[in-house]
């Protein structure tokens, strides 16, 4: 697979696997079948996996913890500190504090079983937590070895100057596809300018640009995107507007909505990486077919026609998950 570069030194494959479905919020686990895709992943060419502490909580970095010790996969390994929150519980705070830190990497090594992590992101920022103390912090962490590089999550642009300004900010994790494109305002050009990677979480909507969904009647009850605006009745009927678009234009290539939508995000410049989520075989193997699927600029002008007259209905999150986003 065609590798891309983050940062000076560190390139990672043009897909990663979001690991965070494996453990909870769609639906029950499945270790075994999980095991399987991690795999099957990293013998097609995947070499860059991202978890958090919160996974869970903690599940999703013992979960990878296994797999690198039954696999001695050569992969890098992106997780995450800064959110806190009890199991079975969508309440969160955010602590950013030097001690939390600390204590959150070194756990985090233990359960993944490794000596490094290959990136280590603040989860969300705090904004009563000066970023340069968190940045101090992380770079501790460098001088130590515990971590190799520094990323930080949905941050604003002027965080970001700060953060990079007192330690070298490898990547910026931000949700960036089809239907959230809030990046492109700020972010993403404040990345470029800092030479900062950017790694696109939620690349495919939670599932929505698939196409699988018609109503919101087809989650599970422990579904957490039954919760979220965009998944409400009236959003999900308004933006099914912008699948349609999609799926016609991936017709006509023969490709499926995942694809096209990975495709275009992919197109969007060699410094983006998106890290679709699957805990199975078929969607992680439709997902990989998407890394050889170049669209051209006519298509490409013709998707942002369409789509220019459908804008987005909904929040990407409740008020609760909103909390540090864009701080």
């Amino acid at each position: 697979m065609e590798q891309r570069k983050l940062a000076a030194g560190f390139e990672v494959s043009a897909l990663g696997l979001g690991c965070m479905g494996m453990s909870e919020f769609y639906g029950p686990r499945d270790d075994a079948g999980s095991m399987a895709v991690l795999h099957e992943a990293v013998a097609r060419g995947i070499d860059f996996l991202d978890t958090a502490d919160i996974y869970g909580p903690h599940h999703n970095e013992e979960l990878l913890g296994r797999f690198l010790a039954e696999s001695g996969a050569r992969v890098k390994i992106a997780t995450k500190c800064g959110i806190v929150r009890k199991p079975g519980e969508y309440a969160r705070r955010i602590d950013n504090s030097p001690a939390h830190i600390r204590a959150a990497c070194e756990a985090s090594l233990r359960r993944l079983g490794v000596e490094r992590i290959d990136l280590y992101y603040i989860h969300r920022v705090n904004p009563a937590q000066p970023i340069e103390e968190t940045m101090a912090a992380l770079a501790q962490l460098v001088a130590e070895g515990k971590i190799d590089r520094v990323g930080l999550c949905e941050v604003s642009a002027p965080t970001l100057r700060r953060a990079h300004a007192v330690h070298p900010v490898t990547a910026v994790q931000t949700e960036y596809s089809l239907w959230s494109r809030g990046a492109e305002t700020e972010i993403l050009p404040a990345c470029r300018d800092l030479g900062v990677g950017f790694v696109a979480y939620s690349p495919l909507g939670r599932g929505f640009l698939t196409g699988r969904f018609q109503d919101a009647a087809e989650l599970a009850a422990d579904d957490f995107r039954n919760m979220l605006p965009r998944f409400q009745d009236a959003a999900l009927l308004a933006n099914r507007r912008i699948v349609d678009v999609v799926q016609d234009l991936a017709a006509a290539r023969g490709a499926t909505p995942a694809q096209y939508a990975l495709a275009w995000l992919l197109a969007q410049g060699p410094d983006i990486v998106p890290i679709p989520g699957t805990k199975r075989l078929s969607y992680l193997a439709e997902n990989l077919a998407a890394a050889e699927l170049r669209l051209t600029p006519d298509e490409l002008r013709q998707l942002e026609r369409a789509l220019a007259a459908l804008p987005v209905v909904g929040a990407r999150y409740t008020e609760e998950g909103m909390k540090g986003v864009g701080v």
